[in-house]
This record gives C-alpha cells, structure tokens and sequence, in this order.
C-alpha cells in the first residue's frame, strides 16, 4: 500500500491509498478497453485535462500524450473534435464527487493506479450505462469507418471505450 498527496489547481492536501497493484483488481463489472495512458497518447478532452496534476500520475503517461499548453484544443481529439460537456455542467448533474473534483477521469486514473474508495460503484455503473453508445454506433456506420460519427466515438474514447475497432 501507498499513500498519495495531492496539490495541484482543484485539491489541495487531499490524500488517498493505493490499495490494489497498478492496473489490476479491477471491479469483474469494469473492463475498460483502454489505460489512461493510451486515452491520453490517442487524445482526449482537447489535451486539457491532466496538465496541472502530472506529479500524481506516473510520468511515462505523458510522453506522447497529446496536452494543450492553452485552452483546450478539440483538434488534440483522436476524432478531431469536441465531445465533452463543461466541468460545469457536470457539477450541476451531480455527477461530481468530492474526492474526484475533475470528474470521470480523474476517477479512473486513480482507479487504475490502485485506489479503491467509496464512488467506485457509482462510476462503474456509469462507465457501464455508455455502452449504448456502441450499439447505436454499430446500428448506424459501416465497419472501419471512423468518421461516421465522430463525436459519438470521441465521447465513448473519453469513457476508455475504443471506438477505432468499431
């Protein structure tokens, strides 16, 4: 077991256990198609998501990975354009839970390094209920053809689903 602290631009003092080896362990429930460092070499969230925080993560997820130095940037996306709702917006769902203030992502990255904690279930369930999505990507486009439906496809990228072998 490790102890994590972290200070960056959204927590400050906020400490967790990896209880669980990297990468294993995993819920029998949540097999995600993708690590967080392969989402973030394929580009996510417009390359903004993890810049103040590399000092949490393992530093080889962010060689290659594709970061905005300003503003987000939707041509950083794998699929070249924007597909995610606003930090904002995902407050006002309630979608945000206190030990995780960025979110989903933030979320799994820890997940996968081997923290385990109270919204595991919560998030997997959610993971899980982005599924339809694949469905109605499979109903709609032809086998291969990453440009039907970009934005459908750089959504279920966010969530570790790997769109490219749709």
């Amino acid at each position: 077991m490790r102890w994590i602290v972290v200070n960056d631009l959204m927590q400050s003092g906020y400490g967790y256990v990896m209880s669980e080896p990297v990468g294993k362990s995993f819920d029998p429930e949540f097999a995600p198609e993708l690590t967080p460092k392969e989402m973030l070499a394929l580009g996510v969230f417009g390359g903004k998501y993890m810049t103040d925080c590399r000092d949490e993560f393992p530093k080889d997820w962010f060689r290659g990975a594709k970061l905005a130095s300003g503003p987000a940037d939707p041509s950083l996306n794998f699929f070249g354009v924007h597909a995610s709702q606003s930090l904002a917006v995902w407050r006002k769902k309630g979608w945000i839970h206190h030990d995780d203030p960025r979110g989903w992502f933030q979320w799994y990255c820890r997940y996968h390094q081997g923290r385990r904690g109270p919204d595991d279930q919560r998030q997997i369930r959610r993971w899980r209920a982005m599924r339809r999505h694949i469905a109605q990507l499979k109903n709609a486009c032809e086998p291969g053809d990453l440009s039907c439906r970009p934005r459908q496809r750089q959504a279920l990228l966010h969530w570790a689903y790997d769109t490219r072998r749709i």
